[in-house]
């Protein structure tokens, strides 16, 4: 049966096959400096792309380090790296993977965390990115290899506390699987995006997640606290705040996840409540554990300094925005743009459905915001492109979308008397 270009091939709709282990076992943890010169000696004589994939501690750790890094070769089988063990020294590995393409899946929850190792891909190949622009609903690495290669991983260990040693045995199985079929999910990928006429979007979209930011500071993380819709005014704003930024210095002191230090209900709920004594603090939940009752006067010292701060300092109630508002309210503070960010959304759905594209890897959603509160003087298809071009739009993206684009912010004509 002919498959529309733009569609995804369907599977085969075989069952899966379980795939429990490495075909090749799991191999032992490189963790010295002379393991990891022979590695890196095998994988630099190996051929074609490295499947590369870490684990972080996500949930544990204050940090994002890698704790382990996997990779994986033709020639060369599978690697598995101690950075820790190696004190984040790997220039061996460094150099044999120089001028090599990586392929990771979700390359930027990865790519920090291997820049802090001095590890940085020439050459890019994500398999989440690709299977987005490939059009499958689901991206996810196991639903991948499952829909695309007919293996179904072992999984069950992602969120675990990877700054564990030694590692347990599964753990490592688990690792090694994530890098066991990624190379042929690369091809089948390529092949499929080829098929469909998507193969240089791709590239483009790879190359600008190799170069984009390793790291983005929020402004006013404090704010992001879950539950923080319960504050009422600025002065309890300013406790979440200091309670917020002590736990925070607390936690990078420690290389403990902030969470596990306070959770966030605690603070939000000792905002609300305003104990004014270590009595009233520690008669709170969570408060009353063993590990809050050493840190009484540490909790209730960002308290009282929130309490004590004049009203000039005190947090706005709402956050600033560098960009437009958001979009709900648009209605209200300019009808004009409200109609143009419709038009231009329905443009881009109608774009998306045509090409089988998310929406959101047509256009960033940021950039068709900020377009259509601010649009550009030039409302010609060029003056769009080169709107676009300057917020950092990819060249098919424009290619895509700057006629439509261009031809949905016009200003409607006046009516008809």
């Amino acid at each position: 049966m002919d498959v529309p270009a733009d569609e995804p091939t369907e599977p085969t709709g075989a069952d899966p096959v379980p795939l429990t282990e490495p075909a090749e076992g799991v191999p032992p943890v490189v963790s010295d400096l002379s393991a990891l010169r022979r590695a890196a000696t095998a994988l630099a004589g190996a051929k074609g792309p490295v499947a590369v994939d870490t684990e972080r501690a996500s949930g544990y750790r204050y940090s994002q380090r890698a704790y382990l890094v996997q990779l994986r070769r033709e020639g060369a089988g599978t690697v598995l790296v101690d950075p820790i063990a190696l004190g984040g020294r790997l220039d061996p590995l460094v150099e044999a993977l120089e001028g090599t393409e990586w392929v990771l899946h979700a390359a930027s929850q990865d790519l920090p965390c291997l820049a802090e190792l001095d590890l940085h891909p020439s050459v890019l190949f994500d398999t989440e990115l690709a299977g987005r622009l490939a059009g499958f609903e689901r991206v996810a690495l196991g639903t991948l290899v499952e829909r695309l290669l007919g293996y179904r991983l072992e999984k069950g260990h992602g969120a675990a506390d990877w700054s564990r040693r030694p590692l347990p045995a599964d753990w490592l199985n688990y690792a090694a699987l994530d890098v066991e079929l990624l190379i042929e999910l690369r091809d089948v990928l390529e092949q499929e995006l080829k098929r469909q006429g998507k193969l240089e979007w791709a590239h483009e979209e790879f190359e600008a997640a190799r170069n984009a930011p390793l790291s983005r500071p929020r402004a006013e993380p404090w704010r992001r606290t879950s539950g923080i819709h319960r504050i009422r005014n600025p002065r309890q704003l300013a406790a979440v705040r200091a309670l917020w930024e002590t736990r925070d210095s607390v936690a990078r002191e420690r290389d403990i996840a902030p969470g596990r230090v306070l959770p966030d209900a605690a603070l939000v709920d000792a905002a609300v409540r305003n104990p004014v004594d270590e009595a009233a603090l520690l008669a709170l939940p969570v408060f009353r554990g063993r590990a809050q009752r050493r840190m009484v006067g540490t909790w209730l010292g960002a308290l009282q300094r929130a309490a004590a701060l004049p009203r000039t300092e005190l947090p706005e109630p709402s956050p600033h925005h560098d960009g437009p508002p958001p979009a709900n309210r648009w209605s209200d503070k300019d009808p004009a743009a409200a109609l143009r960010l419709a038009a231009v959304r329905a443009a881009l759905t109608a774009i998306a459905e045509a090409n089988t594209l998310p929406v959101e890897n047509l256009l960033l959603p940021d950039l068709v915001r900020r377009t259509c509160w601010q649009p550009p003087e030039d409302l010609t298809p060029a003056g769009v492109e080169r709107a676009l071009l300057d917020g950092g739009a990819r060249r098919w993206q424009v290619d895509l979308t700057a006629d439509a684009l261009a031809e949905a912010l016009q200003p409607p004509p006046p009516p008809t008397e």
